[in-house]
């Protein structure tokens, strides 16, 4: 009461362990800083409103108990990851997928963009679109157009 400050406390159902699968197959428990941490330097720079990244982890672990499965592997929360920051933010989404699908070189990354624009989800409010309406319909007219000489 003397510091006048405030302070306040979050209460969150702990269920049953939970317990991930790694790639090499090793078994870890399921730790929602780690997840949340990942997401933080994903989104790092960009204009997301507060608590945003909060909420997606929030969402994310609560997908994973109500699963009610007591081993998820890694590649699944990864997937679930992916497919939020994908309707969240491009660039993080772009960041996220470089770590996560271990890009070897220039041409991965390419894919990853080429993919964003050529089956665009709608762009976040709060972000601007990697390319510009009209040149994105010149890029999908260009290619719906058979080439010429083509049979």
């Amino acid at each position: 009461m003397r510091c006048n400050s405030r302070f306040t406390t979050y209460e969150r159902l702990q269920s049953a362990s939970l317990f991930v699968i790694k790639k090499d197959q090793r078994r870890e428990e399921f730790n929602r800083d780690k997840l949340l941490t990942g997401i933080r330097k994903a989104c790092e720079k960009r204009p997301l409103a507060s608590g945003t990244i909060e909420k997606v982890v929030d969402d994310i672990e609560a997908e994973l108990y109500r699963s009610g499965k007591l081993e998820i592997p890694s590649t699944v929360i990864g997937d679930m990851v992916m497919e939020r920051l994908r309707n969240l933010d491009h660039i993080a989404y772009i960041r996220f997928a470089s770590v996560y699908r271990e890009f070897q070189d220039i041409t991965a990354l390419k894919q990853a963009v080429d993919d964003l624009v050529t089956e665009p989800a709608p762009p976040p409010t709060s972000q601007l679109p990697l390319i510009e309406i009209d040149k994105l319909t010149e890029l999908a007219n260009r290619k719906a157009r058979p080439k010429a000489g083509v049979r």
